[in-house]
């Protein structure tokens, strides 16, 4: 045989093989009337992997916009439902919400930062899962609980507008916004936690077990907010981890071994001060019922429920703040209109309270709108219990659901013009009440239990930095708005601003 006909037999053999894979393949999915998927084929072991780039929820819209709102990929060892529409979400979160009422197994974060999926999020939905939920939300989360939390909200929004009013020397100054909402919305959610304060001023005076204490906690804060902002890529590549080059993996279990010994002399600090206590914080409340029903309530139970808050509460809250910031100096047209709503309301007599929130409806379309466009949680994941349909398709037992919720809120079909930032699209609409079009915080039984606890916080921080100053970028460059690439969606270059007092707000600053 000729040179040029064993290269020519060498390239259409393979060929061949991938057709006829091909075509076996199509007819088989046909025939078990399985949801569509790019016509690609999976590779061996990575499955479509190669499909994916960073991040990820950006990468699935774009494929959901090539081959359909329904996609059933393999994604290395997984088999992963991809949905991207109203309709189908609305399906999944709705007519099959029991079945969908798992978080997926083996995710390397339920593992190690969810005390081996037995924690509130990533627990398997049944009695245990139930238990869990009925505590957070009627003992800890409820309106009355947060209505009794009110003041130390009020008091750490006042404390950091304060702090930036005595920054300023008469000229607009720059401030690291990030880092101010981390300050504000960690000293909040630890304060409603366990009564104490972890991020201080330079002029507070502390012992030295006092500054210990809040450097263990800052500097486990920051590595949870890291490992939140990497994908794991572990979860769709198990054998990664049986080959024990998972890097990540290691660095999950050092963090909770860190997170979970704060969390427990925390606990043990606050049982043995409970006597000579007058208000009750979270902890408190949660020791109080384990007198009765020690069983259930158990410490690490309570330490689960505790970090679970700290961990989803405060980057949900900071996230979004910090992206309305940065919407906000990129759209000053916006923020006036902002500041009339505010001023013809609340005045300048005195502070917006949460109570105000009601008489602030386009305060509210900025929050709205903000969570259209940046949702903290871009993903939301569940896993099926068995067999079920979805848009006419079979979807077999085991299969993780990714609703694409950014990808449902930055659709063009839907929203017609979604990368622009306008918060009028919501003057008049619920937050939920336009058929599945806005999922910031999901849906259903797996749904946060702590949104009303972070959109009481986004909405009295963001109304008090716009009641009582100006804001803008720090030159003619618009501010970037990358996101990043992990499971949370925060932002890539942190917001950099420039604040001044409003002149009408100088007489109520003075007196803070």
């Amino acid at each position: 045989m000729y040179t040029g006909e064993m290269e020519a037999f060498y390239f259409y053999i393979p060929l061949t093989f991938l057709a006829i894979y091909a075509i076996t393949d199509y007819f088989l999915r046909k025939f078990q009337n399985l949801p569509p998927r790019p016509w690609l084929p999976p590779l061996p072991i990575i499955g479509h992997l190669y499909l994916l780039k960073r991040p990820l929820h950006k990468s699935l819209a774009k494929i959901s916009a090539k081959y359909g709102p329904v996609q059933l990929l393999q994604i290395g060892s997984r088999r992963v439902l991809v949905v991207s529409s109203p309709s189908a979400a609305e399906e999944c979160l709705t007519k099959n919400d029991i079945i969908f009422a798992n978080r997926p197994r083996q995710l390397l974060a339920g593992k190690y930062l969810g005390y081996n999926y037995d924690s509130l999020v990533y627990a398997p939905y049944g009695d245990h899962w139930r238990n869990l939920r009925r505590v957070t939300t009627l003992e800890i989360l409820s309106s009355h609980r947060l209505r009794e939390f009110e003041p130390i909200r009020a008091d750490e929004v006042r404390l950091m507008i304060r702090k930036l009013y005595r920054s300023w020397s008469g000229e607009a100054v720059e401030v690291q916004v990030n880092a101010m909402l981390i300050d504000l919305t960690l000293n909040a959610v630890m304060r409603m936690v366990s009564g104490k304060r972890y991020y201080y001023g330079k002029d507070d005076i502390l012992t030295d077990e006092e500054k210990e204490k809040a450097h263990r906690f800052q500097k486990i804060v920051e590595e949870v907010f890291c490992a939140m902002s990497v994908s794991h890529i572990g979860d769709y590549l198990p054998i990664l981890r049986w080959l024990g080059v998972s890097k990540l993996e290691k660095q999950l279990i050092a963090l909770q071994a860190k997170r979970d010994l704060f969390m427990k002399e925390l606990v043990e600090e606050i049982r043995c001060s409970m006597k000579n206590s007058g208000k009750r914080n979270m902890i408190q409340v949660l020791l109080s019922l384990q007198q009765t029903e020690p069983e259930f309530y158990t410490d690490e139970m309570i330490r689960s429920i505790m970090l679970t808050i700290l961990a989803g509460g405060t980057h949900t809250s900071i996230c979004t703040l910090e992206w309305a910031m940065s919407l906000l100096v990129n759209n000053p047209s916006v923020l006036k209109k902002a500041h009339n709503e505010i001023d013809s309301h609340v005045g300048q007599g005195r502070c917006v309270e949460e109570s105000d929130m009601v008489n602030l409806p386009y305060l509210a379309c900025i929050i709205k709108e903000t969570l259209r466009m940046y949702p903290a949680g871009p993903l939301l994941p569940h896993e099926s219990s068995k067999d079920c349909m979805v848009s006419g398709y079979h979807v077999p037992r085991g299969t993780m659901l990714l609703v694409n919720a950014w990808g449902i809120q930055n659709d063009p079909n839907i929203w017609g013009d979604p990368e622009t930032f306008r918060p009028e699209r919501f003057e008049g609409v619920e937050v939920y009440g336009d058929g599945f079009k806005l999922l910031p915080f999901g849906f259903g039984r797996r749904s946060c239990p702590g949104e009303n606890m972070a959109m009481r916080m986004v909405g009295l921080a963001l109304g008090s930095l716009i009641q009582c100053f100006e804001w803008g970028r720090t030159s003619d460059t618009k501010v970037d708005m990358n996101g990043g690439i992990g499971i949370a969606l925060a932002k890539t270059i942190h917001l950099v601003a420039m604040c001044q007092p409003r002149p009408i707000m100088l007489n109520l600053l003075s007196q803070l």
